[in-house]
């Protein structure tokens, strides 16, 4: 009896190491199997990231690309309405000038419709006085008429007068002509009287005044 208690102690060690080492192997296989899909897992992770990091990239880049093209119209944005404000300022000082030169034109024509309103004024009063120097002028003219009219009425009457003494002269002096024949004496006015009577000299310088000429002062 004393000889197989060593064997089966022997042989329960052994069971028990063989235990320990199937165990330590079915632990080793899971191990192996989950270190196997950790590492396919790893591999589909590292793959996704890849990719994430590819897709990051070109996204990085259109965004890049994006940036870029946003700072250029930014910078077109900028330079147009850098030009735009210079085109308002320019305007604004055309506006200016322009508001000045309509300033200066309303006082040129405030000034020259002064200009004409007095200009106005002094072609009436001329009229006027034109008017007045034509009734002036006609009544004149009248009074002229009426004087030269007078005149050469008296003339005409003076006239009347110096025929009818013409004739007297000429009957008188028959009369003393026929007397003196008579009595044998010489005719006392044997030349002729041929002096122009003073009234024909008065009428020849009124009719050499010309018509509607002069003013006749009163």
């Amino acid at each position: 009896m004393a000889p197989s208690v060593p064997r089966t102690r022997a042989a329960a060690a052994l069971s028990m190491k063989q235990i320990v080492h199937d165990n330590q192997s079915r632990m080793i296989r899971c191990l192996r199997a989950k270190l196997s899909t950790e590492r396919q897992e790893s591999a589909a992770t590292k793959e996704g990231l890849e990719t994430k990091v590819s897709s990051l990239e070109t996204d990085l880049q259109i965004q890049k690309c994006d940036n870029h093209s946003l700072r250029n119209t930014v910078n077109l944005c900028n330079n147009d309405i850098d030009h735009r404000i210079s085109k308002l300022v320019e305007a604004k000082k055309e506006h200016k000038s322009t508001q000045v030169a309509l300033e200066s034109s309303h006082l040129t024509i405030a000034r020259l419709t002064e200009i004409g309103l007095c200009m106005s004024n002094k072609i009436e009063r001329m009229k006027a006085k034109k008017q007045q120097a034509r009734e002036s002028h006609m009544e004149c003219h009248q009074k002229l008429q009426a004087r030269i009219q007078e005149a050469k009425d008296t003339i005409q009457e003076q006239h009347l007068i110096i025929e009818a003494l013409v004739e007297e002269k000429a009957s008188l002096l028959q009369t003393i002509q026929g007397l003196q024949e008579d009595n044998g004496a010489p005719a006392p006015f044997d030349d002729e009287w041929e002096e122009e009577p003073e009234e024909d000299r008065e009428e020849e310088g009124l009719e050499d005044i010309p018509i509607g000429e002069g003013y006749i002062v009163d």
